[in-house]
């Protein structure tokens, strides 16, 4: 998986590429943990991210909750596939995905 970071100010933009499963969630996990400090809105951006597991979807979770102490997440460009995990796990109803 690539990670790609975009910082402008106290915005976050962090695009995915690839697949967000056990071995590639802590990479992101890590990224997240030393990037957030002051940041107010991270967007991920998975327009090019194939595939996500439980264990990538943790890692989402731990964000929202961390950003939701200090500012908002928006999750965007996901494609159906994804969308269907988010649909299946409820995580629709906790995500704040753009475009649904």
């Amino acid at each position: 998986m690539n990670i790609n970071k975009i910082e402008k100010g106290t915005e976050l933009i962090i695009e995915l590429e690839g697949r967000l499963d056990t071995t590639t969630s802590p990479e992101l996990e890590k990224e997240l943990k030393q990037s957030l400090s002051g940041v107010t809105s991270l967007i991920l951006d998975m327009d090019k991210l194939d595939y996500i597991s439980s264990a990538g979807l943790r890692v989402l979770l731990s964000a929202q909750k961390e950003m939701n102490k200090q500012g908002s997440m928006l999750v965007k460009n996901v494609n159906e596939n994804i969308m269907e995990i988010f649909d299946v796990t409820g995580f629709v109803d906790i995500l704040n995905i753009e475009g649904v």
